[in-house]
């Protein structure tokens, strides 16, 4: 672009700012002031900094007016994409994608509270002894029975009973003190 021509742009672009601003928001019905300021500043920036072109502009406003008109319908286009987090999600019983978005975020920081609580009870039972964790993992866990268990390590089941009890207030009392202290 030779000097002429950049001074020539810059002149039009001066004079007839607000009128080219004024052009864009009358093609919008929701655009606000600097909506239409975006599209004439960009259309110009692209003008200014675009490279050199082998045929010069005869008629300037023209062009100007065409490439706003061209900018503006590519904010349509654009704007049919775009999704509005309080438009409604699909039908009406679902709420908005906002909502859909926070019960996600509620059920991700639950998932979160569950898995600590998980590591913590399973850190309380590696702390137990070792007979105590295997009444608890034999009981709670894979689901067999007193009876079962009694039979299976030939051990009576009143002392699988004691190692249950006394395992389970350890893994009360370990998760207490855990809790506590995060919470300090």
């Amino acid at each position: 672009m030779t000097a002429e021509e950049h001074n020539k742009i810059s002149k039009f672009f001066k004079e007839e700012y607000s009128t080219m601003v004024g052009y864009v928001k009358k093609r919008f019905d929701d655009t606000t002031a600097m909506d239409g300021e975006d599209i004439v500043q960009e259309v110009m920036t692209n003008l200014f900094t675009r490279g050199d072109i082998s045929a010069p502009i005869e008629n300037l406003a023209a062009y100007i007016y065409r490439a706003l008109r061209n900018r503006i319908v590519d904010s349509f286009r654009k704007r049919d994409d775009d999704i509005s987090l309080d438009a409604p999600a699909g039908s009406p019983e679902t709420g908005s994608l906002l909502d859909i978005m926070e019960d996600l975020r509620y059920e991700g920081a639950a998932a979160y509270d569950r898995e600590q609580i998980r590591k913590k009870v399973f850190q309380a039972l590696d702390s137990l002894k070792p007979e105590q964790r295997l009444v608890i993992i034999a009981t709670e866990l894979e689901g067999k029975s007193f009876k079962e268990l009694s039979r299976e390590l030939e051990i009576p089941m009143g002392t699988l009973l004691a190692r249950k009890s006394r395992a389970l207030k350890t893994v009360r009392e370990t998760l207490t003190s855990t809790t506590e202290e995060t919470e300090a």
